[in-house]
């Protein structure tokens, strides 16, 4: 008798786990949490605020109040946040506490545009962003107005420098140099002030490996100075003017 009191314990035991877990579980769909999670995947947030992306989706989330939090539309979210212009991609999601977790990839720029009329970035994918009063990013400045033909060959060049920690570091500035069949590009230097006659995207991978062989030895002489132009358009050779 005492072994079936006990299984009988047991299993209203059981059945209350099972009943608080049920209701638990109710009360928490029906729970909405409007506090968000941000993470930024590649950084710091540089160029958008926690801040901002939260009071986004709250703002947003406001047609939920009171709703169930399956009712969230998470793709309509995280379409509604791509379409501010710092952020590249965004990922909604929600916790089993019911808490909205966001994953924002800011976008990255790597040419600053500032001519006569207008001032903004190029990011890497050549999608147009504009400043941001958190962040100047450090990137090449053109002060030309980009054309359609030299856009695309602007953004392979600003891409070539950002991803080489030597260009990174050293090269400031690009102007894209007009006449000819093919897109001629100038670049402007950190150190010594120099102009670098870079001219098409040939042969890039060669003309950077001879800069950077040249500025080793004109480091080393500690003549970078004495060189006001430094010519790679040449095969296998550099042409430079003091």
């Amino acid at each position: 008798m005492k072994k079936y009191i006990n299984l009988l314990k047991f299993s209203v035991l059981c059945l209350v786990i099972v009943f608080l877990y049920g209701f638990a579980a109710h009360r928490n769909a029906k729970k909405f949490n409007d506090s968000v999670e941000v993470i930024f995947e590649n950084g710091e947030n540089l160029f958008i605020s926690y801040e901002t992306v939260n009071k986004l989706l709250i703002q947003k989330l406001e047609a939920y109040h009171n709703q169930s939090k399956e009712n969230i539309n998470l793709n309509n979210l995280e379409g509604f946040l791509k379409r501010n212009e710092m952020i590249e991609n965004a990922e909604i999601f929600l916790t089993l506490s019911g808490e909205l977790g966001a994953i924002i990839t800011q976008r990255t720029p790597v040419l600053r545009v500032a001519n006569e009329t207008e001032t903004y970035y190029y990011d890497k994918l050549g999608t147009k962003m504009p400043l941001s009063d958190n962040y100047s990013a450090r990137v090449p400045i053109t002060t030309d107005t980009i054309t359609v033909d030299g856009e695309n060959d602007m953004i392979v060049l600003s891409n070539t420098i950002r991803n080489d920690e030597f260009l990174r570091k050293q090269i400031i500035g690009i102007d894209q140099i007009n006449g000819g069949k093919s897109n001629q590009f100038e670049l402007k230097t950190r150190i010594g002030d120099q102009k670098i006659i870079f001219g098409d995207l040939s042969r890039t991978e060669e003309k950077i490996a001879k800069l950077k062989v040249f500025y080793q030895k004109i480091m080393l002489d500690s003549t970078i100075s004495d060189y006001k132009t430094i010519n790679l358009k040449f095969y296998n050779q550099i042409v430079c003017e003091k």
